[in-house]
């Protein structure tokens, strides 16, 4: 109850500084962060959370799956049947290449064996839909530029885990084991697609049906419970939930856009929720103890990590496009680290394998340095796009009886997230 009470407060907190962080570079996302480490054992300890408890998998598996069913929505199935080439270059050449670059850096930086390092690169490779939100949800900003960063950290994460599970299955006693062979990872992959296919078009029909159909206040909950069922079917049958959640937004958005009309608002709030529990769960696992068990190494390969190889690999997949050289820039930038590798690296740590802490600490260190640099600098980016709008509510600088702005993206937008 204490962790719930803390969560509350939190929120409070993140809400009522909400407008403000959506105007500077305060972030919500830091704060949460902030938050669960403050209230950990590593300082005051009212709450005791450990990389191996429960509620850490459980909740960062949760917002990777409500984040990438919303997200999903704002994909436009027939623009992006027009514009498949940018965001095929990031995933094809891109995130490959990050990949590379990032196992290399860990082999020679972090000495770690080479299996290991590549389990690292596989495991950083995803980025987050969520650390943009001020970019990817305005109108403002070129389309080009918000579909490929959508597309881009809504599909790397489905391609990197069957990567990675075949990496822990090298690297570990299980080497060989059916558990993680290609065939079962690919029929896991097939699951999930399916299931994120099937089940928006068959609540469809079933809609569509005379004698049933929502009543206009429930009709939000039409999607919830569609996404619900999917979550758990998913984690029955071990279809891959990522890949599934993605592609049912992407679906029920295009077959049904009213539901999409009718969820987005809900959605977008359950998702933010989600996002922020699993923030002030991770947080509570950066201690000082694990901080100072990263080498200087290894703290360098961070900052190349956020700063060099995202960056790089990005720019060198978009060679020769149309896509201007700002635009490159800023989705070069925007490679935060988020959800995805954090379960990825729980998997990692609770995968036996030798070398398990120390890739979990590389791990978890990136990804808390860059959710501070990323969510710190979309509002700024933003504004450089003539988004002014990022709070929804008056500045307190102009004419306070001016109408706001009430909409999902604007919302989402708070706080660079």
């Amino acid at each position: 109850m204490v962790l719930v009470a803390v969560f509350g407060v939190a929120l409070l907190v993140a809400v009522l500084l909400s407008g403000l962080a959506a105007r500077t570079v305060l972030s919500t996302s830091f704060l949460f962060l902030a938050g669960g480490a403050l209230v950990s054992d590593g300082f005051l300890g009212l709450i005791h959370i450990t990389p191996d408890s429960q509620i850490v998998s459980v909740t960062a598996d949760l917002a990777l799956f409500a984040v990438l069913f919303t997200d999903g929505m704002h994909v436009s199935l027939p623009k992006l049947r027009a514009h498949w080439r940018n965001p095929a270059r990031a995933l094809g050449l891109g995130m490959p290449l990050a990949f590379v670059f990032m196992a290399l850096v860990t082999h020679f930086l972090v000495g770690l064996d080479w299996t290991t390092s590549f389990l690292v690169g596989a495991v950083l490779a995803p980025t987050d839909p969520v650390f943009a939100s001020a970019i990817v949800g305005r109108t403002e900003v070129p389309a080009k530029l918000r579909q490929l960063l959508n597309v881009e950290s809504g599909v790397n994460d489905g391609l990197a885990l069957p990567v990675v599970l075949l990496l822990i299955a090298a690297a570990g006693p299980t080497a060989g084991s059916a558990e993680a062979s290609p065939g079962k990872i690919a029929v896991e992959l097939l699951l999930g697609l399916t299931f994120g296919v099937v089940l928006p078009l068959l609540v469809n029909v079933l809609v569509r049906f005379r004698l049933l159909g929502a009543e206009a206040k429930l009709q939000p909950l039409l999607p919830l419970a569609s996404g619900i069922i999917l979550y758990a079917a998913c984690h029955l049958t071990h279809a891959n939930p990522y890949l599934a959640a993605f592609s049912a937004g992407a679906v029920l958005a295009h077959v049904s856009p009213e539901a999409k009309t009718s969820f987005e608002p809900l959605g977008e709030a359950l998702a933010e929720l989600a996002k922020f529990a699993a923030l002030l769960v991770f947080g509570a696992l950066l201690t000082p103890k694990l901080f100072g068990a990263l080498s200087l190494g290894g703290y360098a390969a961070v900052v190349l990590a956020i700063f060099l190889i995202r960056p790089s690999s990005l720019l060198l997949s978009l060679l020769g496009t149309g896509i201007s050289r700002r635009e490159k820039l800023v989705a070069a930038w925007f490679g935060p680290k988020g959800f995805a590798s954090v379960v990825y690296g729980l998997l990692v740590l609770q995968s036996g394998i030798p070398q398990a802490e120390q890739a979990f600490t590389l791990v978890a260190v990136c990804i808390a340095f860059s959710i501070v640099a990323h969510s710190s600098t979309d509002v700024p980016i933003a504004r450089a796009f003539d988004v002014e709008d990022l709070a929804g509510i008056p500045d307190g600088s102009g004419d306070t009886d001016a109408p706001t702005s009430t909409s999902p993206q604007a919302l989402s937008a708070t706080g660079g997230p």
